[in-house]
Order: structure tokens, then sequence, then C-alpha cells
């Protein structure tokens, strides 16, 4: 789920905001859509309670290497 930067043009509040599909952000704080999208950095996350993280990293995600994620950027 991608998430954007904004700041508001009414009430000059900066804040981020989780989009999805069609939604219109608004300003948590004066709840405008009179928005100013702003570079920002991105979230990775699973909604399936998917816990593969506890107990230390696993095999890479995309080739499978033993040695744990980015290892077949190594080879």
């Amino acid at each position: 789920m991608p998430i954007f930067s904004y700041i508001c043009q009414e009430c000059s509040h900066p804040f981020d905001s989780i989009v999805q599909g069609s939604m219109i952000p608004e300003c948590p704080q004066c709840q405008t859509t009179n928005l100013e999208k702003q570079l920002s950095a991105f979230a990775v996350g699973g909604s399936d309670g998917d816990s593969s993280m506890e107990g230390g990293p696993g095999g890479c995600g995309s080739c499978g290497d033993p040695r744990g994620p980015g290892a077949c950027s190594m080879n």
C-alpha cells in the first residue's frame, strides 16, 4: 500500500497518508482535500498476519538463498 506525504494548502499541516485505490486523502487537521503531494519513502508490509521476520531473517525472498534477504546480490 502506498504511503504518500502531503502538505495541506489551507493550514500548512504536513502529514503522511496511506492511500488505497481511488481514495482522495484529506488533511487530518482541517479536513480539506486541497493538498500538495510531497516526495516520500515507501513502506513494505503484509496484512495476512505473517510473522516470518520473528526469530531472524529467513531465506532470500527472490531466490530462496538460505543466507537471507539480499544474499543473492552478493554473488
